[in-house]
């Protein structure tokens, strides 16, 4: 399965080099890039950077704190991160050509030295118990059946007390999503859990709940700006098309549609170790 979900997020395999060229196209020099110059591309899920600055927000991060950004994609929450706070990220993430292209990018606005992203799988993380400050997984779980695993996982990199911010797409009372989508294709690898789900799965990884924030309005409204500039523009307002292929403009409907309809729903929640 997982074999499955890599090949779903590798449709370019040499993704540095084509984001590269993408950016020198609308005039970016990449010899003096900064982070601002990556959010069309690297905050790569719903709500993108404003997402990800509302979970630093609760994750008591500072200059001395490590991160473990688990499914880390292109880097751009763990930059995020790092350059809000000054403190050290380590991504992981199953596709290797997302972790290849997130070490180059790091290095193109000059985070390299604070953020370094390895190939690994979340149900089996290649770090010691109580490695890490906090953790977060953003728009991941979605393509992990084993969630237990990859939380109990996460609980034992943690150290006590450690705080793990968890914002992912989940099932809603709507009726099952229309596909494809941008982490499936089709039903294969997609593995929505419900909301009261989700708060069993990390208690039982021994987590304590301190907040839970539903951002499905929200995240509507982020979609419908989408689908409207692509229509037109004729073209996607972000790149995420060099990784996900020619039917993301289907995708990006097809999620307009699924939280509108609340087939699905996101929702963040902050726990404690």
């Amino acid at each position: 399965m997982t074999d499955h979900v890599a090949l779903h997020y590798s449709e370019n395999l040499e993704l540095a080099d084509a984001i590269s060229e993408k950016l020198r196209s609308v005039g970016k020099d990449l010899s003096r890039l900064t982070t601002a110059d990556l959010l069309t591309v690297d905050e790569f899920h719903i709500r993108g950077r404003k997402a990800t600055l509302e979970l630093g927000e609760k994750m008591n991060l500072n200059a001395p704190s490590h991160v473990l950004d688990i499914g880390s994609g292109l880097g751009g929450p763990a930059r995020t991160l790092a350059e809000t706070y000054g403190c050290q990220v380590t991504g992981i993430d199953l596709t290797q050509a997302f972790c290849d292209a997130a070490n180059a990018m790091s290095g193109w606005v000059n985070l390299g030295g604070r953020v370094s992203c390895k190939q690994g799988d979340a149900t089996n993380l290649p770090f010691e118990n109580q490695t890490f400050d906090a953790a977060m997984t953003i728009h991941v779980a979605m393509n992990i059946a084993a969630k237990d695993k990859m939380y109990t996982e996460a609980r034992r990199v943690l150290k006590p007390g450690g705080v793990f911010a968890v914002y992912d797409v989940l099932q809603g009372e709507g009726g099952p999503v229309l596909y494809p989508v941008p982490w499936a294709r089709d039903p294969s690898i997609s593995h929505l859990a419900t909301p009261e789900e989700m708060k069993s799965l990390l208690t039982g990884a021994g987590f304590k709940l301190l907040d839970v924030q539903d951002s499905t309005e929200e995240s509507q409204r982020f979609f419908e700006r989408m689908t409207e500039q692509m229509a037109k523009t004729g073209k996607s307002p972000v790149i995420w098309q060099l990784f996900l292929g020619d039917d993301f403009p289907a995708m990006a409907r097809n999620q307009v549609r699924n939280v509108t309809e609340r087939r699905i729903r996101t929702v963040s929640y902050i726990c404690t170790a």
